[in-house]
């Protein structure tokens, strides 16, 4: 082979030069040779991988983990939460791990001159495609599963240690300048320095239906232990009222004042459950349930919106001289009120969310054979230094793609665009951007 004397003698051409003395070479797919990419694709996800774990991990577990030992948690205790919460970073971090993994891959070998010697020995790009598209399918299948089965289950066991966390260590639940609401209770706080609270707000329910309002200059947090949250008051101002007459109410003033949320008001804070704390199937069910409440319901507002319209285009065509003219306002107020009830029904906010969800869990794992056929296009076109220019170019589209699926999820919550574009559009277009690449570079 005459182009062999100019290139490396690496660990592939000695293994292709030898497929050529056993007179292999001009199968189309050669294993050697499959089996060669595949362990050197593998290799380089693996340390991509581990890079993107690191970032995530950084910026994620540990931030978490900083602002829970501050309140003096165990650290035991957060080390179980950072372990339950390492099979979100292990989903996120696998698809951009296979995106840089084989633009690092493909790269080397196109610097290196090994595909050249590849094709120049009667070899095809199929060579070059087969392998790394088996990685992207097993890293995408091993992906799925961790965020199907692996992120829920963690999620749960968080949630679960983390209200365990909550009634020894109350103060997890107030932050500053924020609203925290519990059963019957609304506090609103002021900045926060360790256990001192400026400027507090109180709104609460009593057991006899009494509503109170109480304010404080200053509060400071107590441990309260078992019993639930505790508050102490200075300079306290109450205003009370009876539900049923509120224009009778009560006021009066403390100079300290302790305040109690029972152990029982704090939990069911955190009892329902999210779809990310379900299975694909589960979610599945849960939107199949909520579509045939929420289509009975639209059935029902519309009937009342056509029954309105119908009355008050009656009156209108009656005229002043009908006896429903003087209720035209009425109607007309009642007709728009009906309309924008069934407007905000048909933009139901917790659908879209299970909707988004279970689109998410296939299209963040499955984003793994997306970046496959972009990767690989993508490394065939370097020249010089395939793996430091593959590793840039890896980060430079992962922060696209994560920033496409940050918007498609925002614009999915917000606006009327349907979950499957807002979480598939990014995975389209990496696997339509590839093909139309790879199609250009098999045909020069």
């Amino acid at each position: 082979m005459e182009t062999a004397r100019f290139l490396p003698k690496s660990l592939f051409l000695r293994r292709l030069l030898r497929l050529d003395r056993e007179g292999e070479s001009a199968r189309a797919m050669s294993l050697t040779l499959y089996r060669y990419v595949l362990s050197e694709t593998f290799f380089s996800f693996f340390i991509s991988f581990l890079f993107f774990f690191f970032i995530f991990f950084v910026n994620y577990l540990l931030l978490m983990a900083q602002d829970i030992l501050s309140k003096h948690v165990p650290f035991g205790q957060v080390a179980l939460l950072v372990l339950f919460s390492l099979p979100q970073v292990i989903a996120m971090s696998a698809p951009f791990g296979s995106l840089v993994g084989t633009l690092m891959t493909i790269g080397r070998l196109t610097s290196d001159n090994e595909v050249l010697v590849m094709l120049s020995s009667g070899l095809s790009y199929r060579n070059v495609f087969i392998p790394a598209i088996t990685v992207g399918v097993v890293i995408s299948l091993l992906s799925f599963f961790t965020n199907d089965v692996l992120l829920p289950a963690g999620t749960v066991q968080y949630t679960r240690l983390y209200r365990r966390i909550l009634v020894s260590t109350p103060a997890l639940e107030l932050e500053a300048n924020s609203v925290k609401r519990f059963k019957d209770t609304a506090i609103v706080t002021g900045n926060v320095s360790g256990n001192a609270i400026d400027h507090v707000l109180i709104l609460d329910k009593t057991s006899d239906g009494e509503r109170r309002l109480i304010m404080a200059n200053n509060a400071e947090l107590k441990d309260g232990g078992k019993q639930g949250l505790s508050l102490d008051l200075e300079q306290a101002f109450i205003q009370s009222s009876k539900e049923i007459a509120r224009e009778d109410y009560d006021y009066a003033s403390a100079s300290f004042l302790r305040y109690w949320v029972p152990q029982e008001d704090m939990m069911p804070t955190m009892t329902s459950i999210s779809p990310r704390e379900m299975s694909s199937r589960d979610v599945l069910k849960e939107i199949r349930k909520k579509t045939t409440d929420l289509n009975v319901r639209l059935n029902d507002r519309r009937n009342k919106v056509a029954a309105q319209g119908l009355a008050l285009e009656g009156s209108l065509r009656a005229g002043p001289g009908g006896e429903t003219w003087n209720r035209r306002n009425n109607q007309f107020a009642s007709y728009q009120r009906e309309v924008q009830t069934l407007a905000g029904l048909e933009k139901e906010r917790s659908l879209s969310l299970y909707r988004l969800e279970f689109n998410k869990k296939f299209s963040m794992p499955f984003g793994a054979f997306s970046f496959v056929f972009l990767a690989v296009s993508l490394g065939l076109m370097a020249k010089r230094s395939g793996q430091t220019m593959g590793f840039f170019f890896g980060l430079v589209i992962a922060f696209i793609y994560w920033a496409l699926l940050l918007g498609g999820q925002t614009a999915g919550m917000r606006m009327s665009t349907d979950p499957f574009w807002s979480m598939w559009l990014p995975n389209i277009l990496a696997l339509g951007i590839g093909l139309i690449l790879a199609i250009i570079k098999v045909r020069k």
